[in-house]
């Protein structure tokens, strides 16, 4: 899901990872908390202080994002599930499903499994926070529990918002998919929730920036921006399952694509099948012979003037098995390659013979049409009833 994140380390088999985002939000947080919010709690404390207290909350924070992530992940493996990896990133952290829930019973406890522990996690904090109050611990330590204890109380709250695909929003779809008994419609209701808080968000945000408070009207458009495009992919995802299921790429490749021979000009092969047939990726054959392919990353590459005296032979990209595909591998399987690698289009090949190619264009296509069906084929058994 993540291609750039690191592995930190790994914890009961679950590996652990960071995304880039995560390190700057991190920064971020530690820098707002010891020149802003602790130097107002602790007016007397020197910077030094201040600093190491943020730094302490910002490790603390990690833990207990990492612990919600854990918390999901642990309840989904004794269902059944494998989780790959847990992930922290710009705005929390996500556990990896190698499969998603096979019952509405499995998604509601694996939801509610993250903000039970983040409520625990509060409840936790400000239990040892009045333990080092009555002990007469030092001001600092007391407030960073305090400050912890609130940070997971927000975020067991934040997550049990009925709105995808936050956990309160996986436990609307499961609710709805409980009772409907209907897996997508249940997808697309919680996914409608989610877009609704989105919009809410960016329009408190919007009326914060009148208000002056800059930085908290960004930050709340921010998180709404996130939200309403996690939700969109969430549903896409889920979209595309359904229609796949149980297919392999045969299924969705473009047949007998567009090829060119290396003898080719680069020019003519902009013109005639870049622009006149809108195609961006074209796989290079000669007398039938795959040898690789030519996409816009080369073409960009070459300059303009150059086009009318270079060979495709010259400038292709040779044979990769990073965008090779069997004709009967799985649907789901090359989803999981789109997202771990972020590679948009792929040549279908069998004992060296291009069959076809298939790109993110031939999956919204078939998708859409299958859910169009999907649809069309409920409001028609309604009718009949």
């Amino acid at each position: 899901m993540f291609a750039n994140a690191v592995k930190l380390f790994s914890i009961n088999n679950f590996d652990i990872k960071i995304a880039p985002g995560w390190v700057l939000i991190a920064a971020l947080i530690t820098w707002s908390l010891s020149h802003q919010y602790f130097p107002q709690i602790l007016p007397n404390a020197p910077p030094a202080v201040h600093l190491t207290m943020a730094i302490c909350t910002m490790l603390g924070l990690f833990a207990s994002l990492l612990l919600h992530e854990l918390a999901h992940s642990v309840i989904a493996r004794h269902l059944g599930i494998e989780i790959k990896s847990i992930t922290l990133f710009l705005f929390g952290g996500v556990a990896e499903m190698t499969q998603e829930p096979r019952s509405a019973r499995a998604e509601f406890w694996i939801a509610v499994a993250g903000p039970a522990m983040s409520f625990c996690l509060a409840f936790g904090f400000w239990i040892i926070g009045a333990f080092a109050v009555g002990t007469n611990a030092s001001e600092a330590v007391i407030a960073v529990l305090s400050y912890l204890g609130a940070v997971n109380l927000v975020l067991a709250l934040f997550n049990l918002l009925p709105a995808f695909p936050l956990d309160g929003g996986r436990v609307l779809r499961a609710v709805i998919w409980h009772q409907t008994d209907d897996a997508l419609k249940a997808t697309r209701m919680a996914t409608q929730s989610g877009t609704i808080l989105a919009y809410v968000l960016m329009w408190l945000g919007v009326m914060a920036l009148f208000r002056g408070a800059v930085i908290s009207g960004l930050w709340t458009i921010l998180i709404g921006t996130f939200v309403l495009l996690a939700a969109r992919a969430s549903l896409a995802q889920h979209l595309l399952k359904y229609a796949s299921d149980g297919r392999t790429v045969r299924s969705f490749m473009t047949h007998n694509p567009t090829t060119v021979s290396p003898d080719a000009m680069l020019s003519d092969v902009i013109h005639d099948i870049v622009l006149g047939a809108r195609k961006s990726f074209v796989p290079v054959t000669e007398t039938g012979v795959l040898l690789g392919y030519i996409d816009m990353s080369v073409i960009a590459n070459i300059d303009r003037e150059n086009w009318a005296n270079t060979r495709v032979g010259d400038v292709f990209v040779g044979l990769d098995p990073a965008v090779m595909l069997e004709p009967d591998l799985a649907i789901s399987q090359v989803t999981d390659i789109i997202t771990q690698t972020g590679r948009r289009k792929f040549m279908v090949v069998k004992d060296h013979d291009l069959l076809g190619v298939l790109t993110i264009a031939d999956l919204a296509r078939v998708m859409t049409t299958q859910t169009q069906n999907t649809s069309t084929s409920v409001k028609h058994s309604k009718i009949e009833k």
